[in-house]
């Protein structure tokens, strides 16, 4: 294939050389977010654009997409595709993929990572042995996982990977969702609300969008308690983040784990100043093996649409 006839790709999103590199080889890529001067950039380019690559925790704009008239995929590097505005591109029949199952298993051990984290206080006691404080005296006694309840909000892919993580430790599952799944033996709460009054530890693993936007809110949280912890491993935009930083501050609710936020890289700091949380960069699928699987996957993705084939992980497929 000729340079003047690689598909012209518009890349959103800060890629790893391990996926930008492979893609500037199969196509026109025009960077559109590191441009200084985007505007410019669609002027000269935006009439050729077929693709798009992007992340999962960005949000196109549908004025972006307005400037692309012969858009026709939309490839997303991350399992969650909530900043796609999938009604405008089922409109436009613009199709839409993502990279699932391929994290599931990191982002999970991360939820593990950050119950036992937030339990256990491993954070609190590496700073304590660090400052010195140890030869002063033993570091206060954490939590048992064993016979705790864990609920967790989103039974799917992830949220299951999750819970078998949690069962091994010696805990009792109970979940929200849409509805009630019959396959598994965890126990169904059909209302959020009940789901963590019940629960010790509150896992958000479901979807983010207009859905689930602040889901979790002051009353979920007060149902929780004074000794709940709140997990999210999700999307930031699913907890109401001034409502938890008060409930962590009035001793509403005990502490929380958070590798997601609602104005990601911004975290308030009012959270940087706590003593009670853990905080995590959004890591959950940041492993090499996994980012790998994930850039294969966008690159698979485009190289089936642009040959006729059919799209191996299709959220939108257009008929």
């Amino acid at each position: 294939m000729s340079k003047k006839t690689k598909p012209a790709v518009l890349v959103a999103a800060p890629l790893p050389p391990f996926l930008a590199k492979p893609l500037s080889a199969a196509f026109e890529c025009h960077d559109y977010f590191h441009a200084t001067d985007k505007a410019a950039l669609l002027r000269d380019c935006g009439a050729h654009v077929r693709a798009i690559v992007m992340s999962g925790g960005m949000v196109l704009e549908e004025a972006l997409l307005d400037a692309l008239p012969f858009l026709e995929i939309i490839s997303v590097f991350g399992v969650g595709y909530d900043g796609v505005p999938m009604k405008y591109c089922q409109r436009r029949s613009i199709r839409v993929t993502n990279t699932p199952d391929v994290l599931t298993e990191d982002v999970a051990d991360t939820a593990l990572a950050l119950v036992l984290m937030t339990s256990r206080k491993l954070v609190e006691a590496n700073k304590f042995l660090h400052s010195g404080y140890w030869m002063q005296g033993a570091f206060p006694l954490g939590k048992a996982l064993g016979g705790k309840r864990a609920g967790i909000f989103g039974l799917g892919r992830i949220g299951k990977a999750i819970a078998q993580r949690l069962v091994a430790c010696g805990m009792e599952i109970g979940y929200h969702g849409r509805a009630s799944q019959q396959s598994v033996p965890f126990i169904f709460f059909p209302e959020l609300n009940s789901l963590a009054e019940w629960a010790d530890f509150l896992i958000v693993s479901c979807p983010g969008g207009a859905a689930t936007k602040h889901a979790v809110n002051e009353g979920v949280l007060r149902a929780l308690g004074a000794q709940g912890t709140l997990i999210n491993i999700a999307r930031g935009s699913v907890v109401d983040e001034m409502a938890l930083i008060h409930a962590l501050q009035n001793g509403t609710v005990k502490c929380a784990g958070l590798d997601v936020f609602e104005h990601e890289p911004h975290v308030p700091a009012e959270l940087l100043a706590m003593g009670n949380v853990v905080l995590l960069p959004h890591i959950g699928s940041g492993t090499h093996e996994t980012r790998l699987a994930m850039a294969e996957l966008v690159l698979r993705n485009l190289a089936a649409y642009f040959s006729d084939a059919p799209l191996v992980t299709p959220v939108l497929e257009i008929r």
